[in-house]
């Protein structure tokens, strides 16, 4: 398949991490890039005294790639909305937009020296009163049958923190990389042409596809979804996901909810 006929130029997988603060030097915190020509490798932060990634230093990298002409699919892994639940306890109006905002506000977990159990537990910030339900999955978390709710805070495969710590972040590259970038599929589910995407992921989906050889767990997921990606896009699939088999009704709710890209 010529290249022409792929959708993107290059394609980033991202590991994500809820842990400590947004200025901690986190080890799972991982990022992997892989282009047309060459396999995912792993990009580290710039040289400074921490050794791995913050979720500040990811965030502000990520919009240099989105200010480029190459089109870059990035796949982040937690959750990028809540359930229509949540919606409908607090009143939201159904607009991705507007819940960020909010969330925002109850939520500043993208604030220095914050850690996501502090606004948990109404020590900062307003999130007692933005609070969810484990037991609510969004319609992607139940066709995904594995995937754990976005409220689930505490156990194994666990990514509420994930998910309540990257929300600011998520809002902080849609006002950077505006006019550029395509959050899919809040943004409509087909994708405009020139333009890159940044979608939700779920490396539990691929990571057996793939040999781990000398990676750390952390390490795997992130490379699994970029060579996903890469992959599924030479074989000219890719455009199919962005379509999930979804009825009218779903689709609307979905672009409130959002949607895990692979999970058809």
């Amino acid at each position: 398949m010529s290249v022409r006929s792929q959708m993107f130029d290059r394609y980033i997988g991202i590991d994500y991490s809820g842990a400590k603060t947004p200025t901690s030097s986190l080890k799972g915190l991982r990022v992997y890039l892989a282009d047309h020509a060459l396999p995912p490798k792993e990009v580290s932060p710039p040289p400074s005294a921490r050794r791995y990634w913050t979720r500040r230093g990811i965030s502000e990298w990520i919009v240099e790639p989105l200010a480029e002409p190459e089109r870059t699919l990035i796949g982040i892994d937690h959750g990028f909305s809540f359930p229509i639940q949540y919606f409908e306890k607090y009143g939201l109006p159904h607009n991705w937009s507007a819940f960020l905002d909010d969330f925002h506000w109850h939520w500043p977990t993208d604030m220095d020296h914050i850690y996501v159990d502090f606004v948990r537990e109404g020590i900062y910030g307003q999130g007692t009163a933005r609070s969810g339900d484990p037991r609510w999955l969004r319609l992607t978390e139940q066709r995904a049958r594995t995937a754990k709710s976005v409220f689930r805070f505490d156990g194994q495969g666990s990514v509420a923190k994930s998910t309540h710590s990257g929300l600011p972040w998520l809002l902080f590259i849609r006002r950077r990389a505006s006019g550029r970038v395509h959050f899919w599929p809040f943004d409509g589910w087909d994708v405009p042409d020139r333009y890159s995407v940044v979608a939700e992921v779920y490396p539990s989906l691929w990571r057996q596809n793939f040999g781990i050889e000398k990676r750390t767990p952390d390490q795997h997921d992130a490379y699994s979804v970029a060579a996903w990606m890469q992959n599924t896009d030479r074989e000219g699939c890719l455009q199919k996901f962005f379509h999930p088999d979804l009825t009218p009704r779903e689709q609307m709710q979905a672009q409130i909810e959002g949607w895990i890209l692979g999970v058809f």
